[in-house]
């Protein structure tokens, strides 16, 4: 004999229901103000970040070496730029305790322009005011577009095991038209002008069009080498090995005239300028300008710069 179950009437049903449906609105009500509350914190966050100057505020004591720092690569767009290095040697010249600056250099090279625009600022400052010396103090690396701009110190410090040198000019890119044609990928493209494709990596290359490439870099090789020249001087080794693009030690690059002698930050400070206290005018890039940068690059930018950086990003100092 089974025993019939007492069945809940429909209102208990429905009263259930609506009960558990009211915990977990507020349980989801209570997650929501939560997110709310992290996202407000978040955007509070943000916005103090914004609020911080480009420059940090500079202490000193008197008299003093002022420093800049370039770390990185070179590029318009890159931790090394010829706009934030312009600023930064502007206040450390324009500060009356300067008695001396020291560029800290630690880059592998990038754009010629950059590095060109820099070298030409450090000339125009070394004119203007002859009686504050300024040495270039190189680090791990200081190659190609680094050492462009080290030459118009009045001289280079490096580290026995620092690796210098790079003088040479690249392009570079791939070739991928054997592979779209096993792929079964018809290229079409409509140019107005005969060169307008030059370098393009779907197409084969162009006796003529690689001839053009090799005189253009050519010539800012021998821009580079120029600049060399009239940076090191009579300082410069004579072995030809030197421009071909090859890199040394710090040690070695002593030896070929490429840089004057050992040293570091703190040893040029105190026994070249004779002044131990360093303050730092670096033009250092704040996160409201690296968000500012993330930001536009999202923005439709893919496109419109494809063909740019097909050709200029590839063009190096080397």
């Amino acid at each position: 004999m089974t025993e019939n179950k007492k069945q809940e009437p429909d209102y208990k049903i429905l009263e259930n229901v609506l009960n558990t449906a009211f915990i977990e609105q507020r349980r989801s009500r209570r997650w929501g103000i939560f997110f709310k509350l992290v996202t407000f914190g978040y955007l509070i966050a943000l916005l103090v970040l914004f609020m911080q100057g480009n420059n940090q505020v500079k202490v000193s004591s008197g008299n003093f070496t002022a420093l800049i720092n370039l770390q990185g690569e070179i590029g318009t767009e890159l931790p090394v730029n010829a706009s934030d290095f312009r600023e930064s040697l502007k206040n450390a010249y324009s500060d009356p305790g300067t008695k001396g600056v020291i560029i800290a250099v630690n880059s592998p090279g990038g754009s010629p322009v950059q590095s060109g625009m820099i070298n030409d600022e450090i000339y125009r400052y070394k004119n203007e005011h002859p009686e504050i010396p300024i040495y270039a103090v190189i680090e791990d690396i200081c190659a190609s577009g680094g050492y462009y701009i080290a030459v118009a110190a009045d001289q280079i410090y490096v580290d026995k095991a620092s690796i210098v040198g790079s003088i040479g000019v690249l392009m570079n890119g791939f070739g991928f038209e054997e592979a779209i044609k096993k792929l079964g990928i018809e290229r079409r493209l409509v140019t107005a002008g005969e060169n307008k494709a030059i370098m393009d990596p779907f197409l084969p290359i162009n006796p003529k069009h690689k001839k053009h490439i090799d005189e253009l870099l050519t010539d800012v090789h021998q821009q580079f080498i120029d600049v060399v020249r009239l940076g090191r001087g009579d300082r410069l080794a004579d072995n030809k090995d030197i421009f071909s693009g090859l890199f040394w030690t710090g040690e070695k690059a002593i030896q070929l005239g490429l840089a004057d002698k050992l040293g570091n930050i703190q040893s040029v400070a105190k026994d070249e300028i004779g002044f131990e206290e360093i303050v730092d005018f670096t033009n250092y890039e704040t996160f409201a300008d690296r968000f500012a940068k993330q930001l536009g690059a999202g923005i439709g930018t893919t496109f419109s710069n494809f063909f740019y950086k097909k050709i200029y990003n590839n063009f190096e100092l080397n």
